[in-house]
């Protein structure tokens, strides 16, 4: 006559069948899930792509024209300035230390990209002696946050290592991946706030040699101060 298994060990067992049905499911949604974000991303590189080409031949146009005419092109104001902080807090007064830690830039070396208007150019106008900024282009901000990019993960820093971290952070906004990422901060999309919170401020390395003399602005050769578009050369090397 065979023994009766006890009902606890019956109920051990269906729990424990029941748990791998369960993680089974999770990682079949979670594995659909990731090939979701892989197409998208995929086709949604392929759009900036042709977005930012688009762009760049259409301006190539407006100059060429304006050439033609006569006249002179002039350029729509940037909306987007990446901000370098180059000097230590030795001898920083209050009103800019505090600017400066607002920005999160709490650092020596430490970066960030803030949304350009009347606000931010009157903070900027304090703090110019401690810093160099200018207008970064999509190279530079996708080499920024695919190299030294770091998520604000529960008040923590995290490397962004894969499309599912933004996913589960920026979904709401439509963010779901890398390039999607890039673009909202080099367009100032409509949810640049939500995205520029994400990436914790980007530590960078000091450029080869140093700098120069950074108690001179950069229109008198030095370091400070508005660098244009001549803040691409310098993340390079900072990277």
């Amino acid at each position: 006559m065979s023994k009766q298994v006890p009902e606890t060990i019956k109920k051990q067992k269906k729990r424990s069948f029941n748990s791998k049905e369960v993680k089974q499911e999770k990682n079949e949604k979670r594995m659909k899930l990731l090939k979701e974000i892989q197409e998208k991303a995929y086709k949604r590189a392929e759009k900036y792509e042709k977005e930012y080409l688009d762009q760049e031949q259409k301006l190539k146009e407006l100059k060429q024209k304006a050439l033609k005419e006569g006249s002179f092109y002039r350029e729509p104001e940037p909306k987007l300035a990446f901000i370098i902080r180059i000097r230590g807090i030795v001898g920083v007064p209050p009103k800019p230390r505090k600017i400066l830690q607002l920005l999160r830039l709490r650092r020596i070396y430490s970066g960030v990209f803030i949304r350009l208007n009347k606000s931010s150019l009157r903070m900027l106008h304090f703090i110019d002696p401690y810093v160099t900024w200018g207008y970064p282009d999509v190279e530079t901000v996708r080499a920024l946050i695919y190299k030294r990019g770091h998520a604000r993960v529960n008040h923590q820093r995290k490397i962004i290592d894969s499309n599912e971290m933004i996913y589960d952070k920026l979904q709401k906004y439509d963010i779901v991946c890398m390039e999607d990422l890039v673009h909202e901060i080099y367009t100032v999309g409509k949810n640049f706030k939500h995205a520029n919170s994400f990436l914790w401020a980007f530590k960078l390395k000091p450029p080869v040699g140093g700098f120069s003399t950074v108690k001179k602005s950069f229109v008198n050769k030095g370091e400070h101060g508005n660098r244009e578009q001549y803040i691409n050369t310098l993340v390079k090397k900072m990277i």
